[in-house]
């Protein structure tokens, strides 16, 4: 059986944002009227106007008034509005005059994009996919942001190599021009869409209550002060100081739980103790989706305090690798630790933590608050 709630189609999402409220309608409509006000005008003095100019300036006056009111966050301002005249898309083509999306429209969009799911499966039975689809929206934002930074990498190691071997030719400094375009269109490439997948991730957020994580890679970009970073990244970081926001540099402090954990409110008010005398700490997790780790991962992603999950190597360590892990832990010299009640390798993390005379705040499993007997439904939402 249907859902007779179910809102109609529609044929874009600049549509769709206007239809789920993301922009004023009565707005809409004023702006509408001014338009078509402006276009009687201009037919009177002789400038005839076709009706999709009409919606184009109705469209860029509304914009035009988001900016203004401030509804557009600044990040978008910057990813979308502060580029060059001209870019280079493809190799060997021409620079062109290519204007990046509004960022109005850009944040309306991604806003439809990710919440149109949710609207849609809500009070269906397809509810409980609409966590799983819109994850893999936000994934595919951060899948093609990685691949245009590999893309911006390349291009900026063979714009110092040319830059190296100079010569006074006109040839060379054509060349030098056509591939310094390339790589400033990648950037901007890239930090559109780092824009839009962060906002994206703090629309799941919303949705859901869970912080958006990566399941391979690192999340980090200019426009954001939380960042997800893999422990292979923080450790190559770590040890050649290639990029500063991949290495977080202030102190570490060590969190792990085991996965049947639900008092979240004790461990945020003493994660919350930590960052007011820490206040530039790194939080480094076991890396745990579900439990007192995913609590914590909450916090962070709260906060605004980078993060560092350090998930076991299984595939070089095997049965080991959770030790392995907590001695890589304590190898970092942590400046203090939480440590919730959990299986054996909490309680080997606990140990080896006090012997480096690390200061630690224990929490036992059978000192939380009881849970609300809730409905299942509930509890989810």
């Amino acid at each position: 059986m249907n859902n007779d709630t179910n809102s109609p189609r529609y044929t874009c999402f600049a549509d769709l944002a206007k239809a789920i409220g993301t922009t004023p309608q009565d707005l809409r409509k004023q702006y509408l009227d001014k338009a078509i006000a402006d276009t009687i005008r201009a037919d009177e003095q002789g400038a005839a106007s076709t009706p999709d100019e009409m919606d184009a300036v109705a469209r860029e006056i509304e914009i035009a008034d988001m900016i203004r009111e401030g509804t557009v966050l600044d990040s978008f301002h910057e990813a979308f509005g502060e580029v060059g005249a001209l870019s280079i898309v493809e190799i060997g083509a021409d620079a062109q005059e290519l204007d990046m999306p509004e960022p109005a429209e850009a944040q309306a969009d991604c806003h439809a994009i990710v919440t149109t799911i949710f609207d849609l499966f809500r009070d269906t039975r397809l509810e409980p996919s609409a966590q799983a689809i819109a994850w893999g929206i936000v994934n595919s934002f951060h899948y093609e942001a990685q691949k245009l930074a590999r893309e911006e990498d390349t291009l900026s190691r063979d714009l110092g190599e040319l830059i190296r071997r100079y010569d006074p030719s006109e040839i060379y400094a054509i060349e030098v021009e056509e591939l310094t375009l390339r790589a400033q269109t990648k950037t901007e490439q890239r930090s559109a869409i780092e824009c839009m997948r962060d906002y994206a991730a703090d629309c799941y957020r919303t949705e859901t209550g869970h912080p958006w994580s990566a399941a391979r890679g690192t999340k980090v970009s200019s426009a954001t002060n939380a960042s997800q970073i893999a422990a292979a990244d923080f450790l190559k970081a770590r040890a050649t100081a290639i990029r500063e926001k991949r290495n977080p540099t202030g102190p570490l402090v060590v969190f792990s739980g085991g996965q049947d954990w639900h008092d979240f409110q004790q461990l945020y008010d003493r994660l919350d103790q930590i960052k007011a005398r820490i206040p530039n700490m790194t939080l480094c997790t076991t890396a745990q989706r579900k439990g007192a780790d995913a609590i914590a991962a909450a916090w962070a992603a709260k906060s605004g305090v980078p993060m560092v999950a350090f998930t076991p190597q299984s595939a070089r360590y095997g049965n080991s690798a959770g030790f392995k892990r907590n001695d890589q832990l304590v190898s970092l010299r942590p400046v203090e630790a939480i440590i919730c009640q959990g299986s054996g390798l909490q309680s080997h993390l606990l140990d080896k933590l006090k012997e480096a005379n690390v200061p630690c705040h224990a929490f036992r499993y059978d000192k939380q608050t009881p849970i609300a007997a809730e409905p299942k439904r509930q509890l989810w939402a």
